[in-house]
């Protein structure tokens, strides 16, 4: 009895080894290429106490900074996103939600919105969230959701900054890759 005891755990135990050895391959093949991927641009322009027709953004909270990098700073925004630069062109998407900056040493700051989308060609939502550490030129955030078309993605957002018009305007770049697609 003692013997096919042993025999049946060393089959066990092999079939165990092969399936999780086939599903670490099954992951990392997963992970290494996209099921879906978009690039978007993100167009922030600021309320500045004139520009009520246009302003996409505006701080909610602390507007007397502390220090020189904005630490403490609130910001509430519902931007549109295109698949171009022009912020003229029609948003397929819009970006809602905020970022504040949360760093006194550099300027740092954390995101978390949604990416409402309602054109023809996607319905739904993408939730995105972290850290956007400005000083590097491109920088990743998490996509740790989305409902609709994108029903429980995740993924990473690759941020670039576009342009940088003083205080009033960014443009970012967004390219996002969809690595679980349902």
């Amino acid at each position: 009895m003692k013997g096919v005891a042993e025999k049946t755990f060393c089959i066990l135990l092999f079939f165990l080894l092969i399936h999780s050895s086939f599903a670490r391959k099954k992951i990392l093949t997963k992970q290494s290429t996209p099921c879906k991927r978009l690039v978007l641009y993100y167009h922030d322009i600021i309320y500045n106490g004139r520009n009520t027709e246009n302003a996409t953004s505006t701080i909610a909270a602390n507007s007397n900074i502390l220090g020189n990098f904005n630490f403490g700073k609130l910001v509430v925004f519902d931007d549109p996103m295109t698949i171009d630069q022009n912020y003229l062109s029609a948003p397929v998407a819009r970006a809602q939600g905020f970022y504040f900056y949360d760093m006194k040493t550099t300027y740092n700051a954390w995101f978390a919105y949604s990416l409402v989308f309602n054109s023809t060609q996607y319905k739904g939502t993408l939730n995105l969230m972290g850290a956007d550490m400005m000083d590097e030129e491109t920088r990743d955030i998490s996509v740790v959701g989305g409902t609709g078309d994108f029903f429980m993605a995740r993924g990473i957002a690759t941020f670039r900054t576009d342009t940088f018009q003083g205080a009033d305007y960014f443009r970012l770049e967004m390219d996002i890759k969809l690595f679980e697609c349902y």
